[in-house]
């Protein structure tokens, strides 16, 4: 595999919101995507999920309580645990998921 930068990955995406795999570990996907100001729907996943700022922020709805995750931080959201993106996320965010 050869070296792969992120953010340039992320810039390169058509849409906002729109992630792309850029590595398989075991069961696990490490994805990239762009954020913009729109906020995202409550979802839930059957296992958890990491959440990692590399540049700007994600704002968050977690189980009713509002966070904000800034660059070089991390949130993992438990399984079956709903959560929304609120308005005003920009950036660049990598999550980690099972496949």
């Amino acid at each position: 595999m050869s070296v792969v930068t992120v953010s340039e990955t992320a810039s390169a995406l058509p849409r906002a919101w729109s992630s792309t795999v850029l590595a398989r570990v075991g069961t696990a996907s490490l994805r990239v995507l762009r954020m913009d100001a729109l906020p995202v729907e409550e979802e839930r996943h059957d296992e958890a999920e990491v959440l990692l700022v590399l540049d700007g922020r994600l704002e968050l709805s977690v189980g009713g309580r509002e966070l904000t995750v800034g660059p070089g931080e991390m949130y993992v959201v438990g399984a079956d645990v709903p959560h929304a993106v609120r308005p005003g996320s920009r950036g660049t965010l990598v999550i980690v998921d099972r496949d």
